[in-house]
């Protein structure tokens, strides 16, 4: 998980200011209108905080990342280094009510996190890994996909919550990436994908089951949410559903893949009332843009904000 190049601006960040900014342009339209949490509707989301432990951000940067956080009941997060001082620097700044529960680092030296607020969500017994038995390894195939399963890279991390009345398991994901050019990295991500998908499936019908109201979200490294794409057509082979989403932008801030998803088992998606994909870089850092050199605002964002945006949505508790 190499960090970003630090970015040569010199940009003095007025908190005050980026946080009104923030807040204005989450309740515009279309699509950012991000809604209030409230005593019968439950707000979860998921981001990948580029690097978060590595880079070097400023408390400005924290306080600013804290206040996206707030916005949310329940939120998981990829790319924390097993470095936890950045992850500590975030929660310094984030609401008391806030807590959290992490995972040991695994592939890429990442490990990944909930925040949730505990005045209105509380954390259930079942935590854990997503581990396959090693004999049943080899059920994890897909026609045309020649390549061996052989566990994830960065083991997706479960936990149970409650919400009201409301039960439900998160399934937070940070699947294989590699080489999008290369044919073994998309079966290998492929084959995650579809791990993550069959999983879910047999613990829903499972007469055990703790909650069957399962949602998997986190970072698929999905390019395209459409049929055809194998990382996609794993996904939902099994069950799951993405509901559709009214901002109508891409999850990552170059603006061109689906990287960052939240997939759920029936059942589940007719409490959906709303979602979205929330480009904090519309807000954030105005006098950085220049439509000649996009980059720059692009370059700062990626380094002290993330490359990654958070993936929400509400559901009728």
């Amino acid at each position: 998980m190499p960090a970003f190049p630090k970015p040569e601006t010199d940009y003095k960040v007025l908190v005050s200011k980026e946080l009104k900014n923030l807040e204005t342009y989450k309740n515009t339209k279309p699509g950012r209108l991000i809604p209030e949490s409230k005593s019968d509707n439950l707000l979860i989301a998921t981001w990948n905080i580029a690097n978060l432990g590595l880079q070097k951000r400023e408390a400005s940067h924290y306080k600013i990342i804290a206040k996206i956080i707030s916005w949310f009941d329940v939120i998981a997060l990829q790319e924390i280094n097993d470095n936890l001082e950045g992850f500590r620097a975030l929660q310094k700044e984030l609401p008391k009510r806030y807590k959290a529960v992490f995972t040991d680092a695994s592939g890429n030296n990442e490990r990944m996190a909930y925040l949730y607020n505990s005045e209105k969500v509380k954390q259930l017994e079942k935590i854990g890994e997503i581990a396959m038995a090693a004999e049943d390894l080899e059920n994890i195939k897909l026609p045309g996909i020649q390549s061996k399963f052989s566990g994830f890279s960065r083991t997706p991390f479960l936990a149970t919550f409650k919400a009201n009345a409301f039960e439900f398991a998160l399934v937070n994901v940070h699947l294989y990436f590699g080489d999008d050019t290369e044919k073994k990295s998309i079966e290998r991500r492929t084959l995650e994908t579809f791990a993550v998908a069959r999983w879910a499936d047999l613990r829903r019908k499972s007469k055990y089951v703790f909650t069957p109201n399962i949602m998997a979200l986190g970072d698929f490294n999905l390019p395209k949410v459409e049929k055809g794409d194998p990382i996609y057509d794993a996904l939902v082979s099994r069950g799951f559903e993405l509901p559709e989403h009214t901002s109508k932008v891409f999850s990552n801030i170059i603006d061109d893949k689906n990287y960052d998803q939240v997939a759920f088992l029936p059942g589940i998606k007719s409490i959906v009332k709303s979602g979205g994909v929330f480009d904090f870089g519309g807000a954030l850092f105005s006098a950085l843009w220049d439509e000649n050199k996009p980059t720059v605002l692009r370059n700062y964002l990626k380094y002290y904000i993330s490359d990654h945006r958070p993936k929400w949505y509400e559901l009728s508790i």
